[in-house]
């Protein structure tokens, strides 16, 4: 398996103009290959998408998703380019689905780039001081704060993580999916979630593995 550098994961998004995560993929697909990658991202839709990553999309749905009781609510903005495809069921559907995702997934920001610098800065002191305590060498701890970096990016954004309803693409892979199908540009422009007692102590863990069992028989 060839090594995925990061200049090659840049050149390629720099050419297909998809997403980092998305670009890294490809290349870990096709061994590095970068001619097999952007025929990769091309397959799948995700360098289309990328075309239309510049357009407007001004029209959407702001929709909401209260969970059984009241425990729990979440409102999304999910944004597209025209009002005829805001009032199809198909984007409804997934404007829903999102907002079910937030609700059971407890995302803090939409995207990598929404993370503010300064928390950036306190994770990286946190993971570097973790390796140090490991006892890792010094030579590798920038890695290793980069790869713990990409866990936690995985952890707190929306488009980076699993969908509750399929774990095996990101909520990003799957607004790509719909994008490619769809043939307009979509974006999660913001959202808020409200839990009930918040900062008081509860037992999270049960609520966010009932939350993701109702989504899954939604399916």
């Amino acid at each position: 398996m060839a090594e995925i550098t990061t200049a090659m994961v840049k050149e390629l998004r720099e050419k297909t103009g998809a997403g980092m995560m998305d670009c890294k993929k490809a290349l870990l697909e096709t061994n590095g290959d970068m001619d097999a990658a952007i025929d990769y991202l091309r397959e799948k839709g995700l360098a289309a998408a990328a075309k239309k990553a510049g357009r407007i999309a001004a029209e959407g749905l702001v929709t909401s998703y209260i969970h059984m009781g009241g425990r729990i609510g979440v409102l999304v903005e999910v944004n597209c380019e025209t009002d005829f495809v805001a009032k199809t069921e198909e984007f409804s559907q997934l404007a829903k689905d999102i907002a079910m995702h937030i609700a059971a997934s407890k995302p803090e920001y939409v995207s990598r780039e929404d993370v503010p610098e300064s928390v950036l800065e306190h994770e990286r002191s946190i993971y570097r001081a973790m390796a140090l305590n490991e006892g890792k060498p010094e030579r590798i701890i920038d890695k290793i704060v980069e790869g713990r970096l990409e866990k936690y990016f995985q952890e707190v954004c929306l488009l980076e993580q699993p969908f509750v309803k399929d774990p095996d693409m990101t909520v990003g892979e799957l607004l790509n999916e719909k994008i490619a199908k769809i043939g307009e540009k979509i974006s999660v422009r913001r959202f808020v979630r409200y839990e009930r007692g918040e900062g008081l102590e509860k037992r999270q863990d049960d609520f966010a593995a009932e939350v993701m069992a109702q989504a899954q028989m939604g399916q």
